[in-house]
Formats: C-alpha cells, structure tokens, sequence
C-alpha cells in the first residue's frame, strides 16, 4: 500500500513538472512572443492573457472542489491538462479569439487542477507521510522553472527577432511536454481510500450510475455552501483583514516576477543580442531562488512565531534590494515599450550580472512570503485551514490578475513603487498578527 502511494505521489510530481514546465515557460515568454508576430490580424496582449488566467481562476475556486467531488481527482487533473495544452497550442498558429477563449478556459482549468491535485495528495497520505510527499511533491514542480527555461536561453541566446520557425518550434517542444504531463495522470492508481468508497457504491444495487453521481453532486454542493459560509466568516476576522496585505503583495509580485521581468529584460537594448536569451537564464535564476528560499525557510523554520517574522522581514528587505537595483539597472519603458527594444537609458549602464541577481532575489523573496503565509495560516486556523488557505489563493489572484492588466500601461518605476507600498505594509500588518498571537498564548498562559 506505501508503495502504491509513492508511486501515485512521484508520478502526480512528474505531471506537475512537465505541465508547469510548459507553462511558466509560456507565462515567462509570452508577451514578447507577442510583441514579435508578424501576423496582422492578431491584436492579443500576454499581460491581458495572464490578467483573465489569475482573474478566472480566483472565482472558479469557488466551484472546482464541487467537480472534483463528482468525478473525481483523477479525471479532474486529465480534463485540466487538456486545457492546459490546448492553451500552449494556441501559439502555433495564434489568433486574437482563441488566445483570449483559452485564457478563459485554462483559468477553470487551473482550479480544477489545484483543487484535485490537493485532494489527491491528501489521498495518497497519512499524517506520518504528509510532509515528506508534499516535499516531493514541490521539488518537482519547482524544476519546472529549470527545463522550459532553458531550451528558450539555448533557442533564442544571439537572436534580437523571435521568427515564425523559432516560435513554433518552442511551442511544439512545450505542447508535447504538456501532452505527456496530462497522459501521466492516466496511469495514477487508485488509492485504498477510493478503493473503500467504490466498493461501497457499487454495493448499493438499488443506486443506478445516475442517482451514484447525483448524490456525489448533492453531498459535493452542500459541502461547497458550507465552505463559503466559512469563507465569509473568516473575511469578516480581523487576522484575515490584517493579512490581506501580504496576501495581496504576494499577487503582485508572482505576476512581476513570472511575466512581467522577464519581458523587460528581453526588450533591454542594451543587452543587445543577448536579450531574448536572457529571458530563459533569469526564469531559471527565479526557480533557484525559489528552491533555495523554499527548502531552507520551509523546513528549517517550520512552527516557530519568532522566525516567521524574521523570514518574512528578510523577503521585504530582499525584494527592497531587487526592487532599487531593478530600477537602476532595467529602463523605465521595458515593461510597455511595443517596439522590440527599450528606448530609454537607465540610471545605471545595464548589467546582465545585476539583473541575474534580482532574479534570484524576486525568487527568494517570493519563498519568504508564501511559506510563511502557509505556515501562520495554519497555525492560526488549524481547524478552518481548507476556507483559509482559499481566502489566500483568491485574494493573491485577484491582486496578480489587476496586475497583469496595469503592467502593459504603467512606466517600470511605478509598477515598483506599487509592490514596494504593498510589500512594507504587508509585513507590518503580519508583525501585526504576529503580535497578536502572541499576546493570544501569553493570556492563556497567565
């Protein structure tokens, strides 16, 4: 049985990594993708597409636990990795309808992927075993920032224009890696606890399939309205109020960091032809700092108030440094420019070295922030972790989605002062809370 679930848990692992190798590659490149078709009738933007992605997937969180209730984790994870390679074909042959059409749908998808994927991990586990798969589980997804990335640095390294034949090509090696993700759930197995409810269902002779499925969707809707009820509840605390901050912050610079620097490095005239190429090392760089900070931060300071405060200090202070050395280093207009290259000159001469580093710093600051969102979230609502944790998912979101929809307008500076505002009040409310828990134990104690 233990080996049954390793395998089930390597093998949901390696889907993850091979899905997510196609689409944060995707996500990294697309808007200059975009910016160098040569096709007239498309009038499609990368940041709109990530802005509908996040905006989508915030409200489908909503429903998704409700499907993956009906048909289960398994089918749940294949449906949505069609989704996902359907989206990753789209720049094969792009065009405006089915690039904004596909948005829509791998935002349902990506909820429905998450929601099940969680389910299934849950599944697959016991409380013995919990912390090590989903360690196994996260080790292979963050390579995914490694592959994809990669064959971009070596495809694009000493090109300054992104021709028909090279993108195709990237996006052929994407969807296929996509197409393999999504098969590998086929070969998942059903897990002891599936097994017991199966055998409990078919035993029931008077239940056809139909009524089967009817009462899964009964049960699966109550269960949903019960959950929002909480969800409600929960916004109304002043823990999530103050928290909201952070959690926002955490929006914004997953959408800065996954599409957007990426992008302004790529149109830096004065990397030259080593621009495009750069793209991949710095989403590469990014996925180091986020490993690093994941590993050392997530299970070296596990269940301790003092360090949380000192991790989450630490990623402010760290994106302050990547934040300043970005607004030196990268030109103002690299985020909107709708030329191939920048037009203006920084304050600093552009340095392929400084931009490395805050790569790495925007990933090791990003691990700050999310672990310990995590980690405070379940210490503070260790009964209520499920609506609290999709608090967390909707709000980051909903703040990644606004900003992919600003970062297409707003000059490179003002999109730093925004994070830079968002990025010190979040920390002050988390010491906020922080204290608060703390003053909480000292009043049990006393």
């Amino acid at each position: 049985m233990a080996d049954r679930r390793t395998y089930n848990v390597v093998i949901l692992g390696l889907g993850f990594l091979l899905i997510f190798t196609a689409f944060t590659t995707c996500g990294n490149v697309e808007q200059t993708v975009v910016k160098s078709l040569t096709n007239s009738t498309f009038s499609g933007s990368g940041y709109h597409s990530l802005g509908i992605i996040y905006g989508v997937f915030s409200f489908s969180n909503l429903l998704a636990p409700s499907l993956v209730t009906v048909i289960g984790a398994k089918l749940t994870m294949f449906l949505s990795g069609l989704l996902y390679s359907g989206y990753i074909a789209v720049f094969i042959i792009p065009s405006t309808w089915s690039f904004y059409l596909t948005s829509v749908l791998i935002g349902i998808g990506a909820a429905m992927l998450w929601t099940a994927q969680g389910h299934f991990l849950v599944e697959n586990s016991e409380a013995s075993t919990i912390n090590r798969n989903t360690g196994m589980f996260w080790a292979l997804l963050q390579c995914s920032m490694v592959f994809g990335n990669l064959y971009i640095y070596l495809d694009w390294n000493g090109k300054t224009e992104i021709s028909d034949i090279s993108r195709r090509n990237i996006f052929l090696f994407l969807l296929v890696a996509s197409v393999l993700g999504t098969l590998s759930f086929l070969v998942l197995r059903t897990s002891h606890r599936e097994e017991e409810m199966l055998s409990e269902e078919e035993g029931q002779a008077l239940l056809s399939t139909r009524m089967m499925y009817k009462n899964r969707a009964n049960t699966a809707l109550q269960d949903t309205k019960s959950e929002f009820k909480t969800m409600v509840q929960l916004l109304k605390t002043k823990t999530i109020m103050l928290l909201s901050p952070c959690m926002a912050y955490s929006g914004l610079e997953l959408s800065f960091y996954s599409g957007v620097y990426g992008t302004c490095i790529g149109a830096t005239t004065h990397f030259g032809e080593a621009a495009k190429g750069l793209i991949g090392i710095s989403g590469i760089v990014v996925g180091i700092g986020e490993i690093v900070g994941g590993g050392f931060f997530g299970l070296l300071c596990k269940n301790s108030r003092f360090r949380r405060t000192s991790v989450v200090f630490l990623g402010m202070v760290v994106h302050f440094i990547a934040s300043y050395l970005i607004f030196l280093n990268i030109p103002d207009d690299a985020p909107v420019v709708f030329e191939t290259t920048t037009q203006k000159n920084p304050y600093l001469t552009p340095s392929v070295s400084i931009a490395l580093l805050c790569s790495f710093l925007l990933g090791l600051g990003d691990s700050c922030f999310n672990t310990q969102l995590y980690s405070i979230l379940g210490h503070v609502y260790a009964e209520q972790s499920t609506p609290a944790f999709a608090i967390f998912k909707f709000i980051q979101s909903v703040s990644a989605a606004v900003a992919f929809f600003y970062s297409g307008y707003l000059l490179l500076m003002w999109q730093l002062l925004l994070m830079v505002i968002f990025g010190f009040t979040g920390t002050l409310c988390f010491f906020v809370v922080e204290r608060m828990q703390d003053f909480s134990v000292d009043s049990q104690e006393y």
